[in-house]
């Protein structure tokens, strides 16, 4: 099971990040995010990374010559999706994909699973008033099915008081997390971020 941290916004964040234990972080490139971060600070926070992690573009609803761009620029290592984006547009960047799903009690995951079969995960985050993750605010961990639980990172008002009951519950490949681990947005805590990551590493090993 692996730890991301997402919405990174400075490399000293994704240094920390990464020598706590996590094992990949995010940056975002859609720009009506407030942790939205330009193509240099991008590149920044890819040397910061460099060696220690896995680094992931988060991006909704671009262009192809929007992801291209950034491909030119960052050299992400994963792209992760966050709007209606269809399996043959997120496929075609010779990277590994993320396709993330709002979830709602009438999503059918394994449904989802099927159509977007050549995605490495499926991130299942919260869907609240049009934002596109960082939100704070948790699903019904019930509504996963466990059927493709082991394809799922789970995400969604995940924090350090409550990862370990969703590791239990849910199973998730792995567990991504922004604002549960930050002291003002875009701004991430070392404590907050070491507590959360301890948390998740005991919830594995009990699971």
């Amino acid at each position: 099971m692996r730890i991301k941290i997402c919405g990174i916004t400075r490399p000293v964040d994704a240094e920390q990040a990464l020598g706590l234990g996590a094992d990949a972080v995010g940056c975002v490139f859609h720009l009506g995010s407030a942790r939205a971060v330009s193509m240099g600070v991008a590149r920044d926070i890819s040397s910061a990374a460099a060696g220690s992690g896995t680094l992931v573009g988060l991006f909704v609803d671009p262009t192809a010559e929007q992801v291209e761009a950034v491909l030119e620029s960052v050299p992400l290592d994963v792209l992760q999706f966050h709007g209606t984006e269809n399996p043959e547009f997120c496929g075609q960047f010779a990277r590994p994909y993320i396709k993330a799903v709002a979830m709602t009690a009438d999503v059918d995951l394994a449904a989802v699973s099927q159509r977007y079969a050549t995605a490495e995960a499926l991130l299942l985050d919260s869907a609240h008033d049009g934002q596109f993750g960082g939100t704070g605010r948790r699903f019904d961990w019930s509504w996963v099915d466990h059927a493709v639980s082991k394809r799922t990172i789970l995400a969604g008002g995940l924090n350090p008081d409550n990862v370990s009951a969703a590791i239990e519950q849910v199973g998730p490949s792995a567990v991504d997390v922004s604002s549960g681990v930050e002291r003002e947005k875009g701004l991430k805590d070392p404590a907050k971020m070491r507590a959360f990551i301890e948390a998740a590493k005991w919830a594995m090993s009990e699971n």
